[in-house]
């Protein structure tokens, strides 16, 4: 029985898919930021047979975190329980569970969802627990949300691209790390970027808004949550995207190679289809958003991954 001061929650949702591809998805930790708006990075530390421990980066209430939870899952039961090893300000504790309930009716597959959640307050504060019941509610109803329209259309196919560039530097991985990581410098740095704001209240978590300008000469503004990770990899999730995209989620990979550092950059793109004409005018199409955005992502990436090479080279 959990003590007094700990909230109980419940959220649901029913999905028009089978239970066990529902289950699938929640129990794959590595799709989540695909799928749920809220993940930005799952890192699963450890597995052994049905239970692990991850490490995940994530949005709440507009603000970047990162937590370590054991969950332990249930194929069987179709069920993942969940505890937070090491929770974050101004959360004391949380646990929960994703229960998968498949119809008992006929007809198409129909599967009930429910995500429970207990949890404290730091000093048992309530303007801490009122932080965290919207943080809980806010997340909870984007991840069923989520979970139902990915469970229920079709597999991903044309608006959804995966690509990336790379360069080879003659020097050492730190420096071109430092540039990658240093993003506050880059509007003196990078000629696509006009302005920058980086924040980093915690080490290797960052909140980075950014202008870029495109090849057209247009300016889109970004915000994405970058997990910074010495001296191997950047990985980021926009959480505010150009119109012509409701998905991006990107990576910076630094992999030694003869003697200096093969510097890759990864994105993963989700077209939004509804806008292709607004954006791109009448006529466009799917193909037509795909060279668009693939054009204008490569075309700053490889940008910044040149001088990121000539930084590294001149240092060395």
């Amino acid at each position: 029985m959990a003590p007094p001061d700990t909230r109980e929650v419940e959220h649901e949702i029913t999905v028009r898919a089978p239970a066990s591809e529902v289950y699938r998805l929640i129990a794959e930790v590595e799709n989540w930021p695909r799928i749920f708006p809220p993940t930005v990075y799952v890192d699963p530390e450890e597995r052994d047979g049905r239970d692990e421990r991850i490490r995940i980066w994530a949005t709440a209430n507009g603000e970047a975190k990162n937590w370590t939870s054991r969950r332990r899952l249930d194929p069987d039961a179709l069920r993942i329980d969940f505890r937070q090893e090491v929770s974050r300000p101004p959360v004391a504790a949380m646990g929960g569970s994703w229960v998968v309930e498949p119809s008992s009716g006929g007809g198409a597959p129909e599967t009930r969802v429910r995500l429970l959640h207990d949890y404290r307050a730091e000093d048992d504060d309530p303007e801490k627990l009122a932080w965290i019941d919207r943080a809980v509610d806010g997340n909870s109803h984007a991840e069923l949300s989520a979970l139902k329209a990915h469970a229920e259309l079709e597999p991903e196919g044309g608006g959804l691209l995966t690509f990336s560039d790379d360069v080879w530097v003659d020097g050492r991985a730190a420096d071109v790390y430092d540039f990658l990581n240093e993003a506050q410098h880059w509007p003196r740095r990078l000629p696509h970027v006009e302005d920058v704001s980086l924040e980093e209240e915690t080490p290797g978590q960052q909140l980075l808004t950014m202008d870029t300008r495109t090849k057209d000469g247009s300016v889109h503004s970004t915000t994405s949550v970058r997990v910074c990770m010495p001296y191997t990899r950047i990985v980021y999730k926009q959480i505010h995207v150009p119109p012509l995209m409701t998905l991006h989620t990107g990576e910076w990979e630094l992999i030694p190679d003869d003697g200096g550092v093969r510097v890759v950059s990864w994105h993963t793109v989700k077209i939004n289809e509804a806008n292709i004409t607004t954006v791109l005018g009448g006529g466009a199409g799917l193909p037509d958003a795909r060279d668009y955005v693939r054009g204008a992502l490569s075309a700053n990436s490889l940008t910044t991954l040149r001088h990121a090479k000539d930084h590294a080279e001149r240092r060395s």
